[in-house]
C-alpha cells in the first residue's frame, strides 16, 4: 500500500488540500498521512474543522510576528522527524508557502518524493509576489509529481525543462473544496446588514502590500464607498497587526464599511458567492469568485492567475490609488463592462481536480482536465 502524506500550514493551503485529504482517505489502497505546521494557527483550524480533517502531526510553530526566518527554521526543524518516523512513498505540498518550500527541502534531503499540488503558477519576478515567487519557483525543481492545475501552468514548466510525464493538468482543488461549502439558504449577520445593498467583499494582506501600497488601496475603495450609498463593503480582516492599522486608519468612522474578525472557508465562500464584486489581493479568490459570477479587481502589481486576465474574469489594478478607484468606479457605473466580467467562463476547473490526483498517484488512468 502508497502511503502518501500531505503537509499545509496555512488557511488557503487548507482550503485547496482538505478536499484532497479526504478523497485520498477513500481509497482502499493508499494510506494518508496529514502533517499541518500551523504557519497560520487559528485561521487553519477553522477550515479543518469545516472539512473534519484531524491531523495525525501538529508541528504547531506559529509565533506572535513571525518572519521567515521564523517560519522557515520552525519548519525545517520540525518536519525531519516526522519524515523520517513515517517515510512516505510520496509527500504532497501545495503552491507556494514557506510550509511548501520548507517541507520540499526536506523531502530532498531525505530523498522522497514530492508532489506539487497547484504547480506551475508563474509572474518570473521572484518578489512579487513574496516569498511565493521564489518558493514555488524552487519547489519545481524538487518536484517528480506536478499537479498543473490549467494548462498555462503545464506549459510555464515544459518551458523551463521539467519532463513531459511528469505534469499532470488535473484543475485546481479550490474548485473542488466549493462544491461542499456555498448553500442557498445561508445567512449571516453581516449579509443581513447589507440588504438589498451591493455588497463589496474586500481581502487585503499580502507582505509586499504593507505600509504604502496598502493606504493607497484602501484610499480608493473609501473614496468609491463614499461616492456609492448603494454599496456596503465587508473587510474580513487578516490577523497581521501592521493590515489592522492601516484599515482602522483610512476606514475609521466608515458608515459603509464593516471591518470584521476573519471568517472560515464556509463563510467567505458564501460571502463571495453573494457578492457584487470583490476587491482582493489574495491568490485564491481570484479562482473563487469567477464561479459565482462575481467580477474581481486584483490589487496588486503581478498576478500567477493570468486565464483569468485572458477569460474577462479578473482585472490587474496594481496599488495605484487613481487606477482602482476608476476601474471600481466604472463597474459601479457602466453594466455593460460589469456583464462582460460577470459572465465570463471560469477557468480554472470542474470540482474534480482532487479525483484526478487520487487516480494519478494510485496509478490509474488518467485524463488531463481541458477547459471549456
Amino acid at each position: 500500500m502508497k502511503k502518501i502524506m500531505l503537509v499545509f500550514g496555512t488557511r488557503p493551503e487548507a482550503i485547496k488540500m482538505c478536499p484532497l485529504v479526504n478523497e485520498l482517505k477513500s481509497r482502499q489502497d493508499l494510506q494518508t498521512v496529514v502533517c499541518v505546521t500551523a504557519q497560520h494557527r487559528q485561521m487553519l483550524d477553522r477550515v479543518l474543522e469545516t472539512f473534519h480533517v484531524v491531523p495525525d502531526y501538529d508541528l504547531n510553530i506559529m509565533k506572535n510576528r513571525q518572519t521567515l526566518f521564523d517560519i522557515t527554521t520552525g519548519v525545517l526543524n520540525g518536519i525531519r522527524e516526522v519524515l523520517e518516523k513515517e517515510r512516505p512513498d510520496v509527500v504532497l505540498v501545495h503552491g507556494d508557502t514557506s510550509t511548501t518550500f520548507v517541507t520540499a527541502l526536506s523531502c530532498f534531503y531525505l530523498q522522497i518524493p514530492v508532489g506539487h499540488v497547484e504547480a506551475g503558477l508563474r509572474t518570473y519576478d521572484i518578489y512579487s509576489p513574496y516569498p511565493e515567487e521564489f518558493n514555488r519557483e524552487a519547489v519545481s525543481i524538487i518536484s517528480k509529481y506536478n499537479f498543473a492545475p490549467t494548462p498555462r501552468a503545464a506549459e510555464n514548466l515544459l518551458r523551463e525543462g521539467r519532463r513531459a510525464e511528469n505534469i499532470y493538468i488535473t484543475g485546481n482543488t479550490v474548485i473542488d473544496a466549493m462544491q461542499h461549502t456555498v448553500r442557498e439558504d445561508y445567512t449571516h449577520p453581516e449579509l443581513e446588514w447589507v440588504g438589498k445593498d451591493k455588497l463589496i467583499f474586500i481581502t487585503a494582506h499580502r507582505r509586499e502590500n504593507l505600509g504604502e501600497p496598502m493606504r493607497r488601496m484602501f484610499r480608493a475603495i473609501r473614496r468609491v464607498l463614499d461616492e456609492h450609498p448603494e454599496c456596503k463593503a465587508v473587510y474580513p480582516i487578516h490577523m497581521n497587526p501592521a493590515v489592522r492599522q492601516v484599515a482602522e486608519e483610512v476606514f475609521g468612522y466608515c458608515k459603509q464599511m464593516h471591518i470584521i474578525e476573519p471568517i472560515d472557508v464556509f463563510d467567505c465562500h458564501n460571502f463571495e458567492a453573494r457578492s457584487f464584486l470583490c476587491l482582493t489581493d489574495s491568490g485564491g479568490i481570484q479562482e473563487e469568485c469567477p464561479s459565482y459570477g462575481v467580477p474581481v479587481l486584483v490589487m496588486r502589481d503581478t498576478t500567477e492567475r493570468p486565464e483569468g486576465i485572458d477569460a474577462g474574469t479578473l482585472k490587474l489594478v496594481g496599488t495605484n490609488e487613481e487606477k482602482i478607484y476608476k476601474t471600481f468606479k466604472l463597474l459601479l457605473e457602466n453594466k455593460d463592462v460589469y456583464d462582460r466580467m460577470s459572465h465570463a467562463c471560469n477557468p480554472y476547473g470542474d470540482g474534480n481536480a482532487s479525483k484526478r490526483i487520487a487516480d494519478i498517484l494510485e496509478g490509474k488512468e488518467f485524463s488531463a482536465w481541458q477547459p471549456a
